[in-house]
């Protein structure tokens, strides 16, 4: 478990984050519904524009879905001891990369590495 840094700032900042993704889903919910192909009600250039907002809101939800996993990730690694390690190589993270991102789970060597590969 690391001492250098302060994990009680870290878990208060992970679970405020989560907390405000999970208010963002709750008002997401219904805009990925289908869109609804009665040509009657709705012209075509009006179902276009709401199947475009519908993929637009169905890849939000994939980015927004994948971040709580990440924030979810980190709060157990801070219950378990291995919060700060990266998960690569093992080395302490920079307590400034992880202010910049609290969810983050490996340094920036690896996070290098793995950009040129």
């Amino acid at each position: 478990m690391r001492k250098d840094i302060d994990l009680n700032y870290f878990k208060q900042c992970l679970e405020e984050r989560l907390e405000a993704i999970m208010a963002r889903q709750e008002a997401q919910e219904g805009n990925e519904a289908p869109v609804e192909l009665d040509q009657s009600r709705v012209g075509r250039l009006s179902r276009m524009d709401a199947m475009q907002q519908q993929a637009m809101a169905q890849a939000t939800g994939r980015r927004v879905e994948q971040e709580r996993q990440h924030i979810e990730t980190a709060l157990s690694r801070i219950e378990s001891g291995t919060y700060g390690y990266c998960l690569k190589c093992d080395e302490d993270i920079t307590e400034k990369r992880l202010r910049f991102d609290p969810s983050i789970f490996i340094c920036i060597s690896c996070a290098q590495k793995a950009e040129r590969d």
